[in-house]
Protein backbone atom coordinates (compact mmCIF):
# COMPACT_ATOMS: atom_id res chain seq x y z
CA UNK A 1 0.00 0.00 0.00
CA UNK A 2 2.53 2.38 0.54
CA UNK A 3 4.53 1.69 -2.48
CA UNK A 4 1.53 2.26 -3.86
CA UNK A 5 0.55 5.39 -2.70
CA UNK A 6 4.70 6.96 -2.92
CA UNK A 7 4.53 5.27 -6.85
CA UNK A 8 0.97 7.62 -7.31
CA UNK A 9 2.56 10.87 -5.32
CA UNK A 10 5.85 10.22 -7.81
CA UNK A 11 3.38 10.47 -10.56
CA UNK A 12 1.39 13.24 -9.75
CA UNK A 13 4.40 15.42 -8.87
CA UNK A 14 6.26 14.43 -12.30
CA UNK A 15 2.68 15.34 -13.96
CA UNK A 16 2.24 18.97 -12.11
CA UNK A 17 6.20 19.48 -12.84
CA UNK A 18 5.58 18.79 -16.71
CA UNK A 19 8.21 16.12 -16.19
CA UNK A 20 8.17 12.27 -17.38
CA UNK A 21 9.32 9.08 -15.95
CA UNK A 22 12.14 9.24 -18.42
CA UNK A 23 12.92 12.89 -17.44
CA UNK A 24 13.65 11.46 -13.76
CA UNK A 25 16.03 8.63 -14.82
CA UNK A 26 17.80 10.49 -17.60
CA UNK A 27 21.57 11.48 -16.16
CA UNK A 28 22.84 14.88 -15.66
CA UNK A 29 24.48 16.99 -18.72
CA UNK A 30 27.50 19.03 -18.41
CA UNK A 31 25.19 22.65 -18.62
CA UNK A 32 23.99 24.59 -18.60
CA UNK A 33 25.42 25.28 -14.63
CA UNK A 34 27.22 22.53 -13.94
CA UNK A 35 26.93 18.52 -13.24
CA UNK A 36 24.12 17.17 -11.48
CA UNK A 37 24.44 18.53 -7.76
CA UNK A 38 28.13 19.97 -8.66
CA UNK A 39 27.30 23.80 -9.82
CA UNK A 40 29.50 26.96 -10.87
CA UNK A 41 30.29 29.12 -8.55
CA UNK A 42 29.87 26.63 -5.75
CA UNK A 43 32.42 27.40 -2.70
CA UNK A 44 34.51 24.47 -1.38
CA UNK A 45 32.20 24.23 1.36
CA UNK A 46 29.10 23.69 -0.94
CA UNK A 47 31.06 21.71 -3.43
CA UNK A 48 31.93 19.50 -0.66
CA UNK A 49 28.76 19.34 0.35
CA UNK A 50 26.96 17.41 -2.84
CA UNK A 51 29.10 14.92 -1.42
CA UNK A 52 29.83 14.32 -5.11
CA UNK A 53 33.75 15.51 -5.34
CA UNK A 54 36.71 14.56 -3.92
CA UNK A 55 40.06 16.56 -3.51
CA UNK A 56 42.96 16.03 -5.81
CA UNK A 57 45.47 18.56 -5.13
CA UNK A 58 45.48 21.66 -2.57
CA UNK A 59 45.26 25.59 -3.98
CA UNK A 60 48.35 27.00 -1.53
CA UNK A 61 46.35 30.15 -2.41
CA UNK A 62 45.11 29.69 -5.58
CA UNK A 63 42.91 27.40 -7.45
CA UNK A 64 42.69 23.30 -6.11
CA UNK A 65 42.15 20.54 -8.41
CA UNK A 66 38.86 18.18 -7.70
CA UNK A 67 37.51 15.30 -9.38
CA UNK A 68 33.62 13.90 -9.91
CA UNK A 69 33.42 11.16 -7.72
CA UNK A 70 32.27 8.77 -10.40
CA UNK A 71 34.55 10.12 -12.75
CA UNK A 72 37.84 9.84 -11.47
CA UNK A 73 40.84 11.08 -13.76
CA UNK A 74 44.48 10.26 -13.83
CA UNK A 75 46.70 10.57 -11.15
CA UNK A 76 48.38 13.76 -12.90
CA UNK A 77 45.32 15.52 -13.61
CA UNK A 78 41.92 17.00 -12.59
CA UNK A 79 38.16 16.86 -13.44
CA UNK A 80 37.22 19.97 -11.85
CA UNK A 81 38.44 23.58 -10.45
CA UNK A 82 37.77 25.59 -7.56
CA UNK A 83 38.56 29.03 -7.70
CA UNK A 84 39.02 30.76 -3.64
CA UNK A 85 37.87 34.16 -6.01
CA UNK A 86 35.01 33.05 -7.81
CA UNK A 87 34.30 29.50 -6.78
CA UNK A 88 34.01 26.15 -8.86
CA UNK A 89 35.54 27.26 -11.80
CA UNK A 90 35.73 24.91 -14.37
CA UNK A 91 34.30 21.53 -15.01
CA UNK A 92 35.80 18.51 -17.74
CA UNK A 93 33.78 16.31 -19.18
CA UNK A 94 34.64 12.60 -18.69
CA UNK A 95 33.77 9.64 -21.16
CA UNK A 96 29.81 9.31 -21.19
CA UNK A 97 28.41 13.03 -20.08
CA UNK A 98 27.33 15.33 -22.45
CA UNK A 99 25.62 18.88 -23.02
CA UNK A 100 22.05 19.46 -22.83
CA UNK A 101 22.63 19.66 -26.71
CA UNK A 102 23.76 16.26 -26.55
CA UNK A 103 27.44 17.06 -27.47
CA UNK A 104 29.66 14.65 -25.92
CA UNK A 105 33.65 13.11 -26.38
CA UNK A 106 33.62 11.74 -30.06
CA UNK A 107 30.97 13.79 -31.32
CA UNK A 108 32.07 15.68 -35.09
CA UNK A 109 32.64 18.66 -35.72
CA UNK A 110 29.85 18.83 -37.96
CA UNK A 111 27.50 17.97 -34.69
CA UNK A 112 29.15 20.31 -32.47
CA UNK A 113 28.11 23.25 -35.36
CA UNK A 114 24.65 22.00 -35.78
CA UNK A 115 24.14 22.29 -31.97
CA UNK A 116 26.05 25.53 -31.60
CA UNK A 117 25.01 27.48 -35.18
CA UNK A 118 27.40 30.69 -33.59
CA UNK A 119 30.43 28.46 -31.97
CA UNK A 120 34.25 29.96 -33.13
CA UNK A 121 37.79 29.18 -32.44
CA UNK A 122 40.35 30.68 -30.44
CA UNK A 123 43.22 31.42 -30.85
CA UNK A 124 44.60 28.13 -29.56
CA UNK A 125 42.38 26.17 -31.99
CA UNK A 126 39.63 24.92 -29.72
CA UNK A 127 35.94 25.89 -30.21
CA UNK A 128 34.31 28.07 -27.68
CA UNK A 129 30.93 29.03 -27.14
CA UNK A 130 28.79 30.98 -24.70
CA UNK A 131 26.83 27.93 -22.69
CA UNK A 132 23.20 28.21 -23.54
CA UNK A 133 20.46 29.24 -20.89
CA UNK A 134 23.76 30.48 -19.07
CA UNK A 135 25.46 34.30 -19.78
CA UNK A 136 28.41 33.69 -17.13
CA UNK A 137 30.03 30.21 -18.35
CA UNK A 138 30.96 29.12 -21.70
CA UNK A 139 31.99 25.53 -23.62
CA UNK A 140 34.95 24.89 -24.52
CA UNK A 141 35.97 21.73 -27.37
CA UNK A 142 39.39 20.47 -27.98
CA UNK A 143 38.83 18.45 -31.46
CA UNK A 144 41.38 16.04 -33.13
CA UNK A 145 40.74 14.34 -36.90
CA UNK A 146 36.99 16.48 -37.12
CA UNK A 147 35.99 14.70 -33.60
CA UNK A 148 35.60 16.45 -29.98
CA UNK A 149 38.46 14.61 -27.79
CA UNK A 150 37.80 16.61 -24.92
CA UNK A 151 35.45 19.80 -23.95
CA UNK A 152 34.69 21.72 -20.36
CA UNK A 153 32.00 24.59 -19.06
CA UNK A 154 34.00 27.70 -17.31
CA UNK A 155 32.68 30.34 -15.60
CA UNK A 156 33.88 33.37 -18.02
CA UNK A 157 35.44 35.03 -15.09
CA UNK A 158 37.51 31.97 -14.08
CA UNK A 159 40.59 32.44 -12.87
CA UNK A 160 42.61 28.94 -13.21
CA UNK A 161 43.91 28.72 -16.72
CA UNK A 162 44.19 30.83 -19.62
Amino acid sequence: MKTMIGASLLAGSLLVSGATAADAQTKPTLGPDGYGAVKLGMTVKQAKTTGDVVKKRPGHGGCSGWDLKKFPTPKDSVGIYISPNVGLAAIFAAKGMRTPEGIKIGSTVKQVKAAYPRIKRDFHGFYVITVPGNKKAYYTFGVTHGKVTEYGIALTKQDCFN
